[in-house]
Parts: structure tokens; C-alpha cells; sequence
């Protein structure tokens, strides 16, 4: 405890997820996935002394529960008081992971806080709940990048890493976000997945297949283009999955129509991040970005005039977390 610092801040990446590898099986792995770390939208928080816990800014109440959590997962309840800031956070239920990243780095913020060595990555997320399905948000605040997770059997807590590889730093991806409304979460996610048919051993491998032969190999070789095909064979095949509730692949009718305008304009690499409503765009550079954002605001046509549009590149390193 001598080495416990007097501040900390944590910055952590938004998760994209481009879909599950399966779920509802009666046996084999659960979930399962793929999905990348960008740099924006980020969650930012700052931990300092207090008189006792406090959490103060946007989400509060999340990061009291979280930090909660934390503390009586390691039986530290009055130990070095503190307030957790939130000094920004993405919209949460949106498809960017906002509320794992919170999650974790509340978790890593206050182990930094107490001096403690950040533990490994299935205590992290154990200790504010997090990992319950997906664990591409987990390794993701850690390494950045791409992720690909095995899936979770009945015995493990978190899902397995398979395979995590950088994204070139020249790539952009355009986040599209129409602004009213939201992805499931919570209790309503837990039931639709209740209500969800099984995904068939068969699509699970075909998933997995696009994986290994498509698009980690185009990824490790730079190919922009092979991995935009695979990325959208990908997204386009998992979402199917989720039919019976989306009526498609996407999660709805405007959200569709969105994702087809953006492929009329060149771009390959398009789909929906989880629920949604927010999809990805993957583009070669920021001019290639910035030219299909201007389409897309320009476009009174469609939706995406009435959409948030964010242009960032990819994460390839995780969380930064600073203590002074």
C-alpha cells in the first residue's frame, strides 16, 4: 500500500462486435466471437481521495454499482475512500461495449488505486460482473485490436482467447449511429436470447470457417479489401442468426437500408456492431473516411442524415492507465 498513488486515470477503447459464433447449443461452447477496439468514442475516468466512496458525471449510478462490486469482491469496503469521476462515456446500448469498458476500468483503475497488480483477465471482469457471454470487451481493454474468443463452456467464467492481431494503423472506421434509439441490454437481451432459436452446428462452423480462412489471413497480410469481403460475410451471416427478432440481418428496416446505402458507395467493409443501432464502416485512410462521411451527412435521402457520424481508427493497445 505504500505504493498506492494519489491519482489514477484510465482511458479505455470502444468495442465493436461483428457477431457471435453461437449460443443456444445444448452442448459445445457458448457465444463465442469476433469483434475490434477503436479509439473513439472512449470512456475516461479519474479516481482521487475522498472521505468516503463517491461517484460523480455521466452514469454515476453504473460506475457506484461497479465500483461496489469491486470492492466487496476483495473485501475493501472503507480502504482507501475514493471518487470515481466519469469524465466521458460513450451512449450506452448502442453497440459499443460502453458499459463492459466502464465496467473494467472501474476494475483496473481501483487495483491501480489500492496498489494492487492488474489480475488476469477472467478475475478482472469477475470482480464487476462482467463476461456473463462475449469476452471481445475484455481482452479487448487489455490488448486492443481485433479479438476472435472461443466461446465459454458450462465450467469457465470467461471465454477463451483464440486469436488477437493489430489492425493497420492507416484504416479508419466510419461509426454510423442513428440517435433515436437503442440496442437490447440487460434483462431484455437475456430474454431475447431466451426466445432466439438455436444456432444450427452447422452455421457455428461456417462461421467459424470465414474466421480462419478469410479473415484472419487477410487481416495479418494487410489485405483491405479481402478482409472488407470477409468482414461483411461475417456480420451479414451471424446477424441471420438473430432473424426471428431483427426480421433480417440488421436490426430493422432502417438500419438495412443504411448498411445498403453505404455498400452504393463503395464501401465493403460495412455492418452492425451487436444489437445496434450503431454499424461500421471500414475504410483504407482518413481521406477515404472523411469522403464517405460527407456522402452520408450530404444525403438527405436516407437516414444518415439524422445520424451521428464518427470517424476513428482502431485500438491496438487497450486501456492506458496512468497513477500518480
Amino acid at each position: 500500500m505504500n505504493n498506492a498513488p494519489t491519482q489514477v486515470t484510465v482511458t479505455a477503447p470502444s468495442r465493436l462486435h461483428f457477431g457471435l459464433l453461437s449460443f443456444g447449443q445444448s452442448t459445445g461452447r457458448q457465444f463465442g466471437g469476433v469483434g475490434m477496439m477503436v479509439e473513439q468514442p472512449s470512456v475516461t475516468l479519474r479516481i482521487t481521495w475522498a472521505d468516503r466512496l463517491t461517484t460523480t458525471g455521466p452514469a454515476s449510478d453504473r460506475a457506484a454499482e461497479f465500483a461496489g462490486r469491486w470492492l466487496d469482491f476483495y473485501e475493501l469496503r472503507g480502504v482507501r475512500p475514493c471518487q470515481v469521476e466519469v469524465v466521458d462515456i460513450p451512449p450506452q446500448h448502442v453497440g459499443l461495449g460502453a458499459g463492459t469498458q466502464l465496467a473494467l476500468s472501474i476494475a483496473a483503475g481501483l487495483n491501480a488505486w489500492h496498489g494492487r497488480v492488474c489480475p488476469p483477465p477472467a478475475e478482472l471482469a469477475r470482480s464487476v460482473g462482467r463476461g456473463l457471454r462475449s469476452a471481445v470487451g475484455t481482452y479487448g481493454f487489455l490488448e486492443g485490436g481485433l479479438i476472435i474468443e472461443r466461446g465459454k463452456l458450462p465450467d469457465e467464467t470467461l471465454s477463451p482467447l483464440d486469436s488477437r492481431l493489430d489492425v493497420p494503423d492507416d484504416w479508419r472506421v466510419v461509426l454510423v449511429r442513428p440517435r433515436h434509439f437503442q440496442g437490447l441490454a440487460g434483462d431484455a437481451e437475456q430474454r431475447a436470447f431466451d426466445a432466439l432459436p438455436a444456432v444450427s452446428a452447422a452455421a457455428s462452423e461456417s462461421l467459424a470457417r470465414e474466421l480462419r480462412e478469410h479473415l484472419l489471413p487477410a487481416l495479418a497480410a494487410a489485405d483491405f479489401d479481402g478482409f472488407s469481403a470477409s468482414l461483411y460475410r461475417y456480420g451479414h451471416a451471424a446477424g441471420l442468426c438473430f432473424k426471428a427478432l431483427q426480421g433480417g440481418p440488421y436490426n430493422g428496416s432502417e438500419l438495412t437500408a443504411l448498411v445498403e446505402r453505404i455498400r452504393s458507395l463503395g464501401v465493403a467493409g460495412v455492418g452492425q456492431s451487436s444489437w445496434g443501432p450503431t454499424l461500421f464502416a471500414l475504410t483504407p485512410s482518413q481521406t477515404a473516411a472523411e469522403d464517405l462521411r460527407h456522402a452520408l451527412l450530404a444525403d438527405n435521402t436516407s437516414d444518415a442524415e439524422d445520424a451521428e457520424v464518427l470517424i476513428t481508427p482502431a485500438n491496438n493497445t487497450g486501456s492506458r492507465i496512468v497513477a500518480q
